[in-house]
């Protein structure tokens, strides 16, 4: 038996991480064609307009793995009409939240833009980019939230397929739109709106064919008012870890304008897209435990929920480790994927990776425990650690850079990572402790 759930989870995890990585090639191609072909300048408006861009992925993640978590654990029930209607009504929510997102890009995305330091050329790529997003935050949701879907119906396959097809079509227009007719940051957006589309629209579309688990048909198409507060609850620290994002790279964004130049800007920039390729693959392990711990938390199958999370927490930060130490053998040839002519820009961002990066295993560490509270349905707890993640970093903002300078701005992220660890360490040796004691009484019985 102990075999056969390790086995599950590489068969989930797998396909997972690679649709992560897959997903991730939306951002880090958009970085490595906009780092070549418009520059610093570029680097940096796109990384202005990331908040908002994490914003509105981090609702796609709440309702994806919100729907999905409550689907498997329906079925792991045997409720097998409930789980239709859960789905039906994710899907619809996401449909809902697409007005409300354009109208708010409508009005705000200039000030959010200026309230980070944007000026000049820098200003005017941001809002290139989220003038096109406008139009098609729709697909932004729905592709966000669509591969979790599939997972939870079994065919986490399907969903990587979908995410492959997706980044090809981005890459293509990418090149098209970006080396080729120079439509800069306007370029990047249309050819991630397109793609995002494509996987939207034939992720919606297996769940009214015959392959799917959980299928739909019309007369599915309604609201259980009942489900939204459930989907929310468990889903909101995936909105929040996406928020924490958004606000963590906003606040850089500022000091790193306050304490320096729109070039600093510009390296933060390309480290974000170094972090994704790791942030996404523990996402990918978070999301492929996630599924399965759901179904066997429903079943009473404790002990596979143990051996889930144990595997899952093992990869991910042996994991981080062996990307950190990779980064800083190989520090110059990372950066220059993204930019190798601007010397100031890449040392600079080298000089990011010293001291930004040293702790970035415990971020994996983070993201496995969200997702096992989040599978578990104790929302609450999920939200702590993420918020707690978020709230802990602003002491350290606000006072290293007037230590340290621009040093500071670095260093305040590990220096926070490693403080709430020690708390969240706490927190889940103690509910592991709860739920052992729970195991020996269930098979007792």
């Amino acid at each position: 038996m102990s075999n056969n759930i390790y086995r599950q989870f590489w068969r989930y995890t797998i396909p997972t991480v690679a649709a992560m990585l897959v997903n991730g090639l939306y951002q880090v191609v958009d970085g490595i064609f906009i780092g070549h072909y418009v520059g610093a300048d570029g680097l940096a408006g796109i990384n202005l307009a990331w908040p908002v861009i994490g914003t509105i992925l981090g609702l796609g993640m709440m309702i994806g793995v919100g729907t999905g978590a409550l689907v498997s654990i329906k079925q792991g029930e045997g409720k097998a009409l409930e789980a239709k209607q859960i789905l039906a009504t994710g899907l619809l929510i996401l449909l809902a939240l697409a007005p409300i997102v354009a109208i708010s890009l409508w009005f705000l995305s200039d000030d959010l833009l200026l309230l980070q330091g944007a000026s000049g050329k820098v200003l005017e790529l941001g809002v290139q980019y989220l003038d096109i997003l406008i139009i098609t935050s729709v697909c932004s949701l729905g592709s966000i939230a669509t591969p979790f879907l599939l997972r939870n119906d079994d065919s986490p396959n399907l969903a990587t397929i979908l995410m492959i097809i997706g980044a090809i079509i981005n890459i293509v227009l990418d090149f098209i739109f970006i080396a080729w007719l120079g439509w800069e940051l306007q370029g990047a957006a249309i050819a991630t709106g397109i793609a995002q589309a494509v996987v939207t629209i034939l992720g919606l579309g297996y769940f009214f064919s015959s392959r799917a688990k959980v299928r739909l048909s019309i007369t599915c198409l309604v609201v259980r008012w009942d489900a939204l507060p459930q989907i929310v609850f468990i889903g909101v620290s995936s909105f929040f870890m996406y928020a924490y994002g958004s606000m963590m790279v906003a606040l850089h964004n500022a000091l790193f304008t306050q304490y320096g130049n729109m070039m600093l800007v510009g390296a933060y920039a390309v480290l974000g897209y170094i972090v994704t390729v790791y942030y996404l693959t523990v996402e990918g392990v978070a999301n492929g435990m996630q599924p399965l711990v759901s179904y066997n938390y429903g079943a009473k199958r404790l002990d596979n929920v143990r051996k889930l999370l144990n595997i899952a927490m093992v990869t991910a930060v042996l994991g981080g480790i062996a990307f950190i130490v990779l980064l800083n053998l190989f520090p110059y040839q990372t950066v220059m994927i993204f930019n190798s002519e601007d010397s100031e820009l890449i040392e600079s961002a080298i000089l990011g990776i010293r001291l930004h990066l040293f702790a970035l295993f415990l971020d994996g560490f983070l993201v496995v425990t969200a997702a096992y509270y989040q599978a578990v349905n104790k929302g609450s707890k999920a939200m702590f650690v993420t918020v707690g993640n978020m709230l802990i970093q602003l002491p350290f903002l606000y006072v290293l850079p007037k230590v340290w300078g621009i040093h500071g701005v670095w260093i305040a992220y590990p220096l926070s990572n490693i403080a709430i660890s020690i708390v969240v360490i706490v927190m889940l040796l103690k509910d592991l402790k709860q739920f052992e004691n729970q195991n020996m009484v269930v098979a007792q019985t």
